[in-house]
């Protein structure tokens, strides 16, 4: 089974790590195994049942595919709702906004997203703490609702301070989930099923991003008189989600290691396994739980200082600040721009741009099918390769348009390439890493850097990239290019496989290697499984060595 932990956010004191069962927390645990139950095993696998399919599709449609949603919802209504915002102020004093102003309105409208989903980041460990993993998913479907109140009416009161009211409160709901959601999918996942199901939620986000688009064409509602419609349709799936997620148990990690509730978890167990024989998985969860019983949950400047976790800490840095650096925003909010490069007609732009959605779902169940398979450090290599060659392709393209004009299809080809590639891998697989990579103690503090730093760059590109754009001209993708290229380098060289591992297993993965890095400098360089290490010819007859 996969396992979080509770959250110390920023600036709150480490709270104290649970204490040994108590008695009132004794539950039998020895059921009778029938005839032909899967059993989970000492390798603590399962099967798909149909709880932990429903549990990780209900999320995903109604969390992880909202932020998909809002990331692409408001492109395509930018002139009916600047309109909206001119007329409003004509009523209000008489004269209407400049472009400058309106323009400034208008972006505070966009960014003020990414603002509130770092706000939402910094909050994970405080909700998952006091409410657990399905009561924080539960209660932040209810700030969708009054997001899409707020934007709803905000047309018919005449009040453009509620789009950017409830723009914040989305972003805000989108913070939360981006990280609460695969920490319930790690927790409730088998270790054989945990890839599969922590990239689900990728592939909803390219599902809301589609969405968007196509709500978006003008026979639907792309019109003007529908825009706070289009902006509000959200309310459904988290109507949904709110409605159907208390059919589910909350994580049986979380319920064994910080709420000693024995009983409860493993009721949970026997409904998401689908076995009565959950002996094993109890086992596995009391012996983290009795290893944590003289460490504290760290607090985020304590992960920082942690040298034990040194690696861990930079490989999540690094993954996280790559998949918004790597250019993908950019790209997908100029993507219109290229397109109309082109000399594809303006009215055919949206349903071109439908179509690089539909390819974004596609990579994404690529992804999703494959990463039990190849593992998490093939796709994430591949899809930063694929996007850099193409980042790269883009600058050659753009300079060589006006002498060769098949090089405009190129630069599609490329667009294309990049949002394959990154739907492909790194949409989805870095909060995978995130929680992989740490301990119970550790992983809470990890899930807040690697958000509140993924939600910052997010902003930055998005604020800086018209000017980036004006300075360097075709060059500004050389740096996506080399952002792209060096993190899959790290992830070459650095992280290692995760597949069909134990969180216990891949923290003596890194502590092996920092006690092997800690040897003197005549240790000789080895090349073993596709990433670098030392490695001491006295270790090999011990049989030490990184996995």
């Amino acid at each position: 089974m996969g396992e979080i932990s509770q959250a110390a956010g920023p600036g709150l004191p480490s709270s104290p790590s649970p204490s040994p069962p108590s008695p009132r927390s004794a539950c039998s645990l020895s059921p009778t195994v029938g005839k032909g139950t899967p059993r989970p095993g000492g390798d603590i696998t399962g099967h798909l049942t149909f709880p932990l399919l429903s549990v990780t599709l209900l999320v995903s449609f109604g969390s992880s595919m909202l932020y998909g949603y809002n990331l692409a919802v408001v492109n395509s209504p930018a002139v009916h709702i600047k309109a909206f915002y001119n007329a409003t102020w004509s009523q209000r004093y008489g004269h209407e906004l400049t472009p400058g102003p309106l323009t400034l309105l208008y972006s505070l409208t966009v960014s003020i997203f990414a603002l509130g989903g770092l706000v939402g980041s910094l909050l994970v460990g405080m909700l998952v703490e006091r409410y657990g993993r399905n009561g924080a998913l539960s209660r932040s479907a209810l700030l969708v609702l009054l997001a899409g109140g707020f934007m709803g009416f905000s047309r018919e009161l005449g009040s453009p301070e509620m789009v950017i009211i409830g723009r914040s409160i989305t972003g805000l709901h989108s913070g939360i989930c981006l990280s609460v959601v695969p920490l319930y999918l790690g927790e409730i996942a088998p270790k054989n099923l945990r890839g599969f199901l922590g990239l689900m939620p990728s592939i909803f986000i390219c599902l809301g991003v589609f969405a968007a688009q196509v709500l978006s064409l003008p026979e639907l509602l792309g019109e003007d008189r529908f825009w706070p419609l289009l902006l509000s349709v959200v309310v459904v799936p988290a109507s949904l989600q709110l409605l159907l997620l208390r059919c589910f148990p909350e994580s049986p990690r979380y319920l064994l290691i910080e709420r000693n509730d024995v009983c409860g978890a493993t009721k949970a167990l026997h409904q998401f396994l689908g076995t009565p024989d959950v002996q094993d998985v109890i086992k596995e969860m009391k012996e983290e739980q009795r290893s944590l019983s003289s460490m504290e949950m760290v607090s985020v400047w304590q992960l920082l200082r942690d040298r034990s976790v040194h690696w861990q800490t930079l490989s999540v840095v690094v993954v996280n600040a790559g998949m918004q650096l790597s250019g993908i925003d950019a790209i997908w909010f100029y993507t219109n721009v290229i397109f109309e490069n082109v000399g594809i007609p303006v009215s055919h732009i949206p349903y071109t741009t439908v179509g690089t959605g539909a390819i974004e779902v596609i990579a994404g169940l690529i992804g999703c099918f494959t990463i039990e398979k190849v593992g998490r450090r093939p796709l994430i290599i591949t899809g930063f390769c694929a996007m850099g060659i193409c980042s790269a392709g883009i600058t050659v393209s753009l300079l060589l348009q006006a002498a060769l004009p098949w090089m405009h299809y190129v630069s599609v080809a490329c667009v294309v390439g990049i949002i394959a590639g990154f739907c492909m891998g790194p949409a989805g697989v870095p909060f995978l890493m995130t929680a992989e990579l740490f301990t119970q103690s550790h992983r809470p503090a990890a899930y807040i850097v690697g958000g509140s730093l993924n939600w910052l760059c997010n902003f930055t590109i998005g604020f800086i990239f018209p000017f980036l754009q004006m300075s360097a001209g075709a060059f500004c993708y050389l740096v996506f290019c080399g952002v792209c290229l060096l993190v899959a380098l790290y992830v070459y060289f650095i992280i290692p496989e995760t597949k069909n591992k134990t969180f216990m297993e891949i923290s003596h993965i890194f502590a092996t290697r920092r006690s092997v890095l800690s040897i003197p400098a005549h240790l000789r360089m080895r090349r073993l499984d596709g990433y670098g290490t030392l490695e001491n010819s006295s270790l090999e007859g011990s049989g030490s060595s990184l996995p």
